[in-house]
């Protein structure tokens, strides 16, 4: 085999291309040859097919991680270097100590935070540990040649390329990087929703000054404000997704079908990258990845495919310490003192002197102070907290990821999922050639059952856990002490058999919502509370989802095309709901005028017609559209969500519950005024259509956006940004990103459309910056090319082989 394919890269002359028909791109810079990681002779064949997409063929797990990260680096190499730099803990090295922090890898605020986080996991080798660990707590040799080559081509990129993208061309920052590095970033991923979004706090938390001096009361936290603040904290709109998964009697061909759309940021570095790799004999997946990964994180082959939606598992929890009287940096566990450990990390600052501070850590994680900067834990002569966060030791997905691109039934999807329990904040979702349908919120989580809160949550913890999920325990006792199940990977995590699955159902689907209506009628019971809650009310989104595919699968016969329909139909529930009832309460108002919350009159007149005329969709010819979206964000603002409704939240009735919009509370009318002022005062007709005001530009192009809020129901997630002095909804850095539709139709290739939405690369000299955005805004789709024969027959095949040099 290695000699046939080295006979048809080097012979095939009338497919191949040179290598710079590959997308442009970065010049080598001083110190380059001596820090690759290989010199391996790493090769790959890269084709690439319409809008940009690459088809990487490779002999061995090394060669498919050089041709991934090479190609890569020639569309994102600038958000790739950009991550980079935070990994190795040098933002305020090159940007400023102050500057804001890019937010892709962690929730810092500034560059210094940043970096002191991340060059403190440099310096304990938190990675070099996990690498050398033995498969499954370690990464399998297949995984770590992925990285090795990966760094590889990414490298060989760097030194055979010139950078074209403005955001990084010349600069001093991008440089090499190692199997190390790619590691990193993929443990940064998966402790994204713990340590993550603690980074401020793990830098900043300092003991007090004075000791022997219990706190004062007052210092207390609050014990419903830890709970809602900790709500919020991973109710966090920062990612998301729909998807859905149905069964083979509900499809025309009797296979199983899936509809993923995740809903992530639109620039920066959790950005999805399409591509397909294949390993003959191996492996042959296609998917999207999220950037840095040398993986397919979500996609399909010939016969599964998966995607992932944010799960409402609580990724982390907190223990409260017992402080020594006599040492605020040393904490009681059954009696006896423990000294927390001590931490100083110094940083380089760009035109400035090098800045050292010290984090503290404790046998269950850093020290923290608070959940945000209006909640704090403060850390007094008695008591401290500390974070716990296993995913800050999983360096599983990619394996996971892995076992998913060679899994050929959604019982495969599961085994994985079992072997290798890398999964850290998201659920699956899964269907396959044979008909089966999969959801499961196999999920890396804290094992906390219900039984270890009740019994060790400090008085704290008592109100958090029931409420939000977050659990606060007493870290003075060691029979509170996580413990370990018997089938987990890893002592302190949940095993394969306590999470919350469905298998088999007609649909099974999840909107971000908790695992229990993943099915109307096959209510998932029984799990913990980290999990997620059971008998709450629903989110819009959700409810219209199920209310949605439900009515799918009884109407059956489905195929990919109505997945497509569904992801692009722009319902609104939250119109379908009360528009009725709003246009008529708007016609009820006395002279047509309502008082807005600057106390000012308004003529509301004409907003009663177009919101009785709106089409309830957020397509971008809908007229109305625009004023009910406004309407209902200042609506849920102006009014209590437990004053919103008529007809409240009932278990019985989940997905029809709560309804009837009462128009009698006094913040309606406001809310209608303000937004009928706040539109003229734009200049924005009350009946402009949607795409004139939700927009992006590329290329000196105005594209009209479809789509919509989640909090209106909308499937179609896009949370553009408003600015009216620039015409309304604007640039969208958050929303729909890599969509693909999968099913099978009885022959060898699965039935595939796909879209990335903001399209392949983020380098505005590409000519895939905005192809597929294009797209998009014609709501359109991508054929993809899956099969050999299909790939061949691309009107746009490049064809390159790329190397090492020696």
């Amino acid at each position: 085999m290695r000699s046939r394919l080295r006979r048809l890269v080097l012979g095939a002359t009338a497919l191949f291309t040179a290598a710079s028909a590959l997308p442009a791109a970065a010049a080598p810079g001083p110190g380059r040859a001596e820090q690759h990681p290989s010199r391996d002779g790493l090769s790959a064949v890269i084709r690439y097919t319409e809008y940009g997409i690459p088809h990487i063929q490779a002999k061995n797990y090394a060669g498919l991680g050089f041709g991934t990260g090479w190609a890569q680096a020639a569309d994102e190499v600038c958000t790739l270097a950009d991550g980079f730099v935070t990994l190795r803990g040098e933002r305020s090295r090159y940007f400023g100590a102050g500057t804001a922090a890019d937010g892709a890898l962690s929730g810092a605020r500034t560059n210094l935070a940043s970096d002191l986080y991340f060059h403190g996991v440099r310096e304990t080798r938190t990675v070099e540990k996990l690498l050398a660990a033995p498969a499954p707590v370690g990464p399998s040799r297949e995984v770590r040649d992925l990285m090795r080559g990966w760094a590889a081509g990414y490298n060989a990129w760097l030194e055979q390329k010139k950078i074209t993208d403005p955001a990084c061309a010349g600069a001093a920052w991008v440089r090499p990087v190692t199997e190390l590095d790619v590691a990193a970033r993929g443990l940064a991923i998966a402790s994204i929703s713990g340590e993550g979004r603690f980074v401020d706090t793990i830098t900043s938390a300092q003991p007090p000054t004075g000791t022997g001096t219990p706190a004062p009361s007052s210092r207390t936290p609050d014990a419903k404000a830890v709970a809602k603040a900790a709500d919020e904290l991973w109710g966090d709109p920062g990612m998301g997704s729909n998807a859905v998964a149905f069964r083979g009697d509900t499809t025309a061909g009797g296979s199983g079908l899936l509809l993923g759309n995740p809903h992530y940021p639109w620039q920066g570095g959790r950005r999805f990258w399409q591509s397909q790799q294949t390993i003959p004999g191996e492996l042959n997946v296609s998917g999207g990845s999220l950037l840095g990964l040398p993986a397919v994180s979500i996609g399909f082959n010939a016969h599964v495919a998966w995607s992932h939606t944010v799960s409402t598992g609580v990724p982390a929890n907190l223990h409260q310490l017992t402080l020594d009287p006599a040492d605020p940096t040393a904490y009681l566990v059954d009696g006896e003192p423990e000294r927390m450990k001590k931490r100083t990390v110094t940083v380089a600052v760009k035109d400035g002197a090098p800045m050292t501070r010290t984090q503290w850590w404790t046998r269950y994680g850093p020290v923290v102070t608070s959940l945000n900067s209006q909640v704090p834990l403060p850390w007094t002569s008695t008591t401290a907290y500390a974070l716990h966060d296993p995913n800050a030791a999983n360096l599983r997905f990619t394996d996971t990821s892995l076992g998913f691109g060679k899994a050929r039934s959604t019982d495969d999807v599961q085994a994985s999922l079992a072997r290798h329990q890398g999964i850290p904040w998201v659920n699956t979702i899964a269907a396959d050639r044979a008909g089966h349908s999969l959801f499961t919120q196999s999920q890396v989580l804290p094992r906390i059952t219900d039984a270890l809160a009740e019994r060790c949550s400090t008085a704290l913890g008592r109100t958090t856990y029931p409420a939000s999920g977050i659990a606060i325990l007493d870290g003075s006792r060691g029979d509170c002490a996580l413990g370990s199940d018997p089938d987990a990977v890893a002592p302190g995590i949940f095993g394969p058999a306590r999470m919350p699955t469905l298998k088999d159902a007609p649909y099974v689907e999840n909107s971000n919502g908790t695992a229990w209506m993943t099915n109307a009628d096959r209510p998932i019971t029984g799990y913990e509370r980290i999990f997620g809650t059971v008998g709450t009310q629903l989110g819009l989104r959700t409810r219209g989802a199920i209310e949605d595919v439900a009515a799918m699968a009884d109407r059956g016969g489905l195929t990919v095309r109505d997945l497509q329909r569904q992801q692009l139909a722009n319902r609104v529930p939250a119109g379908d709901l009360t528009a009725t009832d709003v246009a008529r309460a708007c016609a009820a108002l006395p002279g047509g005028t309502a008082t807005g919350s600057d106390g000012k009159a308004v003529d509301v007149s004409q907003a009663c017609a177009v919101l009785t005329e709106w089409d309830r969709t957020m397509d971008t010819g809908s007229r109305g559209a625009l004023l009910f979206d406004r309407f209902w964000r200042k609506l849920e603002q102006a009014v209590p969500q437990g004053e919103l409704w008529k007809v409240p939240f009932s278990a019985a009735d989940p997905v029809r519950t709560p309804n009837t919009l009462n128009t009698d509370a006094p913040g309606f009318a406001v809310a209608l005024a303000d937004t009928v002022a706040e539109l003229r005062a734009a200049g924005i007709a009350l009946d402009a259509p949607l795409g004139a005001h939700q927009f992006v530009v590329r290329d000196g192009e105005r594209l009209p956006m479809p789509g919509g809020s989640g909090r209106l129901g909308v499937w179609n997630v896009l949370e553009p940004t408003w600015n009216a002095a620039q015409g309304g909804y604007t640039e969208v850095p958050f929303g729909s990103s890599h969509l693909q539709a999968v099913g099978w139709d009885g022959g060898r290739c699965p039935v595939a459309r796909t879209l990335l939405t903001y399209s392949q690369s983020s380098n505005p000299k590409s000519p895939h910056y905005a192809d597929q955005t294009r797209l998009y805004a014609g709501e359109k789709w991508v054929t993809s090319r899956f099969c050999e024969k299909d790939i061949l027959a691309s009107p746009k095949l490049k064809v390159v082989r790329v190397r090492e040099t020696r």
